[in-house]
């Protein structure tokens, strides 16, 4: 039994899915099998049983998931404990979030991080932020930037960074729609809207058009904040946005911000990681600089 299997194995804890964790872990489905099949052999218990369509945990494999759990969080704790700078934390974290978080918040937060934590590697991704709590869940990220959502899974830990708010926001340019909104009372559903095809903003979105009493005109649905202030920006329709996203955006001279008729719940921005992580040395050190 080594590090890289018991790694190998908590991953197929989390995926339920051989073909995801082989990928993600840069190997072939049959190489993990055998990596596997090693592991139950020296365990002398049956860990994870596979048919043609599931993955589930055996009660053994409940047992040993909890000791791999304590074992490598024991061995990052060592390696950090024993390497040329013992004082220094040493390892890597892998951080997802999206491009305006990359602007806006991670900077100033990785700029502490280094200078108390140097030999610590950064290893980071973007997307789009409704799906980062997805990212950690799925162990390709060990840390999101991301706004709380509305159900927020029992096994994740959450760090809060700050509020943010949302607008109402349109764009500046002359034409048809901008006539529609110097209306004395706007006409709310005969305006185009462009969404979220999913995650928090999406929630937020449909909440609005819920309280306001009327069934949208959706234009587009896309991917991103930053997608849907760039559409906002062209003249495509009105959108549902947090406003750091505007500030941030190359494009926010092109757009307005509305008055709300009804208030808006703001974002709580933070990040997240897996609760059975928190403790490991790299993740709880970049978390306590919140």
């Amino acid at each position: 039994m080594d590090i890289r299997t018991i790694k190998l194995f908590l991953h197929l804890c989390d995926s339920l899915h051989f073909a995801k964790t082989a990928q993600q872990m840069h190997m072939s489905p049959s190489t993990l099998s055998r990596a596997l099949q090693r592991l139950e052999d020296e365990v002398g218990a049956k860990l994870l049983q596979r048919d043609n369509r599931s993955v589930t945990i055996t009660s053994a494999g409940l047992e040993f998931q909890q000791f791999a759990q304590q074992t490598l969080q024991s061995w990052q704790t060592m390696r950090s404990r024993i390497g040329p700078h013992q004082d220094l934390l040493r390892g890597k974290i892998n951080i997802f979030c999206s491009v305006t978080a990359a602007y806006s918040h991670l900077p100033e937060l990785l700029d502490q991080f280094r200078r108390e934590h140097p030999l610590v590697e950064i290893s980071l991704r973007t997307g789009d932020p409704a799906n980062a709590v997805t990212e950690v869940m799925q162990n390709r990220a060990d840390i999101a930037i991301a706004a709380l959502p509305d159900t927020f899974p029992n096994s994740l830990h959450f760090s809060k960074i700050e509020d943010i708010p949302l607008s109402v926001i349109a764009p500046n340019l002359p034409g048809p729609l901008q006539e529609q909104l110097n209306q004395k009372q706007i006409d709310w559903p005969s305006l185009p809207f462009i969404v979220q095809d999913h995650g928090p903003g999406r929630k937020r979105a449909d909440n609005w058009f819920s309280q306001m009493g009327f069934k949208p005109q959706i234009y587009a649905q896309v991917s991103g904040h930053e997608a849907v202030v760039s559409m906002v920006a062209l003249g495509f329709g009105l959108s549902i946005t947090p406003e750091v996203v505007v500030t941030n955006s190359p494009v926010r001279d092109r757009i307005q911000m509305l008055q709300s008729p009804i208030d808006i719940p703001v974002f709580e921005l933070g990040c997240c990681c897996k609760q059975n992580r928190y403790e490991e040395p790299a993740i709880k050190a970049f978390l306590e600089v919140l």
